[in-house]
């Protein structure tokens, strides 16, 4: 049997082996020779004192223990065997397509948008200013809004799904295996691109199919059951449809509210995008200037209730930068993004608050369940238009937006095509301006230097989730009132990210594989 250490180190003695092993051999009273394998199977750090510690778990195998076998899934040939459809090519339509593999059934997947590599020089072009194209941007295309992002794979919901699981697949198609361990793991936007190719072959080699630029325009229901889905005037059929559209698919939903499919609207969040520059919130965490060597990008999460609305702080990019997330040049979308070294000179993080049933109600006698939809579509189209479009984005420096202060210019950003200066007041509704003010004070007064004008906001950081879901049955995942249709991830409502997404889709394939064997 292995042995377990449990260390508590100073941040260069955690950083390589031979800086913990000698202490592992000690504390076991073992020779080094007498090691075969040790290896680090927990990693968080303490910043709450005024010298960080990394908190290690070391697994230890000495010579003659059953070292632990390479991590290996087998995916069987699933050509000619029952088909199911899977709309939207993100972590969870991913993620069901390779269980349902595994449970031996067919992945047809249609993905509105195109490959990776495509999909890249798109996003260059929004970049350059040139322009958005609506099926291949940050939103649409292969791996999802998830595949250019910080790949942070840390969730709340593991009790939603085999969470390790989920991680060892990503490892399986070339993550890391640090991602194991970490307490926060994460990928990088420079790594998730070839990790999710190697996805699309596993699918494509076991027998599955995948369909780029495959938008999915209505569906087919038949004596309440979907039989498929129409892309254009071709019919895709399967004995399930799985629906995992991810959180811009606006379209999808006005074509499901025509077609009479039960809808519900819900609360979501937004707000802006703060961008720090990261040395500065190094100081703050890790209350020095030369803890850097041998510690992470130091990042935060924040939390408050103000005028009994909540405020937080969503989606951080230590070492990160501001993107450019609209699906369409007439409106203002931003999200934030990191490589896996987080070496940018930035942090970010979307500051954002709730929006409740309440804050659409005028909309709701127009547009029913879709309300919520055309309230957060005219908030980006209002932002794109003070600016002028074009993928311009309103900002204000931090401390003069929490004093009501105009600012007259801008810290250097991250954030391309630009950042033009308008104040807060102008983009945001009041409610949203006081909830985002009084938590930016809040974390302030406990995060000395935070509220800064080295800092500054940048919006309209929208995308949070959905403002409708589409509503299933909590035992089967199955729609309500139309058998067969199988909602799943971000879009749907079911998740908030790529490893809560991921493991809805694999719930989601193993329902479907109960239901149709």
């Amino acid at each position: 049997m292995p042995k377990t250490v449990n260390l508590t180190l100073s941040p260069k003695q955690a950083a390589t082996t031979e800086g913990w092993l000698p202490i592992v051999v000690r504390t076991l009273g073992v020779r080094r020779d007498q090691v075969a394998l040790a290896r680090v199977v927990k990693r968080s750090v303490d910043a709450r004192h005024q010298t960080p510690r990394v908190l290690l778990t070391i697994e230890v195998f000495l010579d003659g223990e059953e070292k632990p076998e390479e991590l290996h899934f087998d995916y069987p040939d699933v050509n000619g065997k029952t088909e199911v459809v899977i709309v939207g090519g993100g972590p969870a339509g991913l993620f069901a397509a390779l269980r349902l593999i595994e449970l031996g059934l067919k992945p047809i997947l249609l993905e509105r948008g195109k490959e990776v590599a495509e999909r890249r020089r798109d996003i260059a072009q929004i970049h350059r200013g040139v322009g958005v194209i609506g099926e291949s941007n940050y939103a649409f295309g292969e791996g999802g809004a998830g595949t250019f992002s910080d790949g942070k794979l840390f969730t709340r919901s593991k009790k939603r799904g085999d969470y390790n699981r989920a991680l060892q697949t990503l490892v399986f198609h070339g993550a890391s295996p640090e991602i194991l361990y970490e307490a926060h793991p994460h990928i990088g936007t420079d790594c998730l691109p070839k990790i999710i190719e190697q996805v699309r072959k596993t699918i494509i080699a076991s027998g599955g199919e995948i369909h780029f630029g495959a938008k999915v325009t209505d569906v087919e229901i038949r004596d309440g059951r979907i039989v498929g889905v129409w892309r254009g005037d071709e019919l895709v059929e399967g004995a399930a449809v799985v629906l995992a559209t991810g959180h811009s698919a606006d379209d999808i939903y006005e074509m499901l509210h025509r077609r009479g499919v039960l809808l519900e609207a819900k609360p979501w969040a937004m707000g802006v995008r703060v961008e720090h520059p990261q040395a500065l919130i190094d100081r703050i965490q890790y209350h020095s200037d030369d803890m850097r060597e041998w510690l992470p990008a130091a990042a935060y999460t924040l939390t408050a209730q103000v005028g009994g609305r909540g405020v937080y702080s969503f989606c951080m990019c230590p070492g990160g930068v501001i993107v450019p997330a609209m699906t369409d040049y007439r409106e203002c979308v931003v999200n934030g993004m990191s490589a896996s070294a987080r070496s940018s000179r930035w942090a970010n993080a979307g500051i954002v608050t709730e929006v409740r049933l309440e804050d659409f109600a005028h909309l709701h006698e127009e547009w029913g369940v879709l309300a919520g939809l055309k309230y957060r579509q005219e908030l980006e189209r209002h932002a794109a238009e003070i600016v002028g479009g074009g993928g311009t984005a309103p900002a204000q420096r931090l401390a003069d937006f929490v004093a009501s202060r105009q600012s007259f210019d801008l810290p250097r950003t991250s954030y391309l095509p630009k950042a033009e200066v308008r104040r807060g007041e102008e983009w945001l509704p009041d409610y949203m301006v006081a909830s985002l003010r009084g938590g930016f004070r809040q974390w302030g007064s406990r995060m000395r230097g935070f509220v800064t004008n080295e800092a500054q906001i940048i919006g309209l950081e929208s995308r949070t989730s959905t403002p409708v879901r589409i509503p299933r049955n909590k035992e089967s995942f199955q729609h309500p009132t139309v058998a067969g249709l199988y909602p799943t991830g971000e879009g749907a409502g079911y998740a908030g990210g790529i490893i809560s997404a991921a493991l809805d889709g694999t719930r989601v394939a193993e329902k479907i594989a109960e239901s149709v064997k």
